[in-house]
């Protein structure tokens, strides 16, 4: 409802301004809509499948440095001290 009410204010905002020509109208319609949503996208913080094929590369990369870390310290032994 909240989402129709945007719309339909948009849509009288539009017609007191005077456009008459419906391509005007048309591409005022187009404007709008895309960015409500841009504005969508953004608040769900979606990626592109590229931006997420390089994040999950550079979490596997990541994740492979741990534990090559995690193997060395094992590897190694403590000095006690006297």
């Amino acid at each position: 409802m909240k989402n129709s009410k945007f719309i339909i204010d948009k849509l009288g905002k539009l017609f007191e301004q005077g456009i008459i020509s419906s391509k005007d109208l048309t591409s005022e319609l187009l404007n709008i809509l895309k960015s409500k949503r841009d504005e969508i996208v953004f608040k769900m913080k979606l990626t592109s499948k590229d931006e997420f094929d390089v994040l999950s590369k550079r979490l596997e990369n990541l994740e492979n440095k741990i534990k090559k870390f995690e193997t060395k310290k094992k590897n190694t032994k403590r000095v006690k001290k006297s």
